[in-house]
C-alpha cells in the first residue's frame, strides 16, 4: 500500500482541510498544492490573507518533507522550527505553493543515523494563476530523534 502524502497531511492538519487546500502532486522531497480563490479567505484588498498563504506554504513544506523523510516516522518526529516569508507582490485569485526540499535525503538521514536532530530547509514559492511569484517561504524543518 502506498502513502497518499496530501491526504495524510490534510488528515493531520484540519486547519488546511478548512481552508480548502488541495494537492496536486508530491514525491521525492516536492509538493504542489493550491489554495481556492473563496471571499472568507481575503483580506483586505481582496486577496488572500497572509494567514492563508503562509498555511497553504507550510502545508506544501511539510508534504515535501514527508515524501522525502515518511520511512523515518518510527525513529523521529518532524517539526517545523523556523519560517520567513517574503510577500512579494499582492496575491488574487486561486494560489498554488511548489514546495522543494533543499537537502539530499541521504544527507538528512546520515545526521540522524549518526544520533543528531539533523535541521533541513524546504523553499515553497507561492504563484497565482498566471505564474507570477507573489510570496516566498522557506521553512526550516528538523527531525526529532524518539525519545528511548
Amino acid at each position: 500500500m502506498s502513502l497518499d502524502v496530501g491526504d495524510l497531511l490534510l488528515e493531520m492538519v484540519p486547519f488546511a482541510r478548512t481552508l480548502g487546500i488541495t494537492f496536486d502532486s508530491v514525491g521525492e522531497g516536492r509538493a504542489l498544492c493550491r489554495l481556492p480563490d473563496r471571499a472568507d479567505l481575503h483580506n483586505h484588498v481582496a486577496g488572500p490573507h497572509a494567514g492563508a498563504l503562509f498555511t497553504l506554504a507550510e502545508s506544501a513544506s511539510g508534504a515535501a518533507m514527508l515524501s522525502a523523510f515518511g520511512d523515518q516516522l518510527g525513529r523521529a518526529v518532524p517539526l517545523p522550527t523556523t519560517a520567513t516569508i517574503d510577500f512579494r507582490k499582492i496575491a488574487t485569485g486561486e494560489v498554488r505553493a511548489e514546495a522543494r526540499l533543499l537537502a539530499t535525503k541521504q544527507e538528512v538521514v546520515d545526521r540522524l543515523d549518526a544520533g543528531e536532530r539533523p535541521e533541513f530547509g524546504v523553499a515553497v514559492d507561492i504563484k497565482n494563476a498566471e505564474g507570477t511569484l507573489v510570496s516566498a517561504l522557506t521553512v526550516t524543518w528538523t527531525l526529532r530523534p524518539n525519545r528511548p
